[in-house]
């Protein structure tokens, strides 16, 4: 976690390489690299290659990993042995992304962060709220499928239906779910299953990546204002 390249809010979103121009495409592998080396070097996270979704025949939703049938276009990893680890060097970085152009940015949850998820509205609400209160808070991304995300202490996926249970919300109906080890979210500014872009609410700090904050010190809030949306 030693240096620091542009702000990733700053670059543009990652596209298909067949949509660029022959004399663009070098700096648009340029621009994907710098934002995997920020992730890596400066927040200390992985990040693994993955596929895109563009629009086929009739309109369809296909998928680039050429599967006929997937079930998660343009939101799963490419190829997991791929994965850039933190710290990795800007070459090793290059030469990952060479090798799936246009990928778009997927990070592992269950290592570094897990993450609880919950509806764009209720995420919103719960995050002005949770500012007021003073509380710790980690990143917070929102997807273009109406989601956001809560970027959350390891283990808060595991852990979620007991605290939930412990807090008396385990029989409430909320839309709110974590996601961890062997789950993946899409990074800022990549694209979503070809929705539009993933971005920041609640921009990475040094100190919230470094040390995220327990899920428990949000859940009721988040937990909260979900169960009062679905009202």
């Amino acid at each position: 976690m030693g240096f620091t390249i542009g702000a990733i809010s700053g670059l543009g979103g990652i596209r298909d390489s067949h949509q660029l121009r022959p004399g663009s495409r070098r700096r648009h592998r340029a621009s994907a690299a710098t934002a995997v080396a920020e992730y890596t070097g400066l927040w200390g996270w992985s990040v693994v290659p993955g596929a895109r979704a563009a629009r086929g025949a009739g309109g369809r939703t296909e998928c680039s990993c050429g599967a006929a049938v997937c079930p998660a276009p343009g939101a799963h990893p490419l190829d997991a042995s791929l994965e850039v680890p933190p710290g990795a060097p800007f070459d090793e970085v290059t030469a990952a992304w060479a090798q799936c152009p246009g990928a778009a940015l997927l990070l592992p949850t269950g290592r570094h962060f897990d993450v609880i998820e919950v509806a764009e509205a209720a995420g919103r609400h719960a995050l002005v709220r949770l500012e007021r209160m003073g509380l710790p808070l980690g990143p917070v991304a929102l997807a273009p499928h109406g989601r956001a995300w809560f970027f959350v202490a390891p283990g808060a996926a595991a852990e979620l239906p007991e605290l939930l249970y412990r807090m008396g919300w385990d029989d409430a109906r909320l839309d709110l779910r974590g996601l961890g080890e062997g789950e993946y979210v899409t990074a800022p500014p990549s694209d979503r299953g070809g929705l539009g872009a993933v971005r920041w609410l609640r921009q990475p700090t040094l100190e919230a990546t470094a040390r995220p904050p327990q899920a428990r010190l949000l859940l009721g809030t988040l937990a909260y204002v979900s169960n009062r949306s679905a009202a």
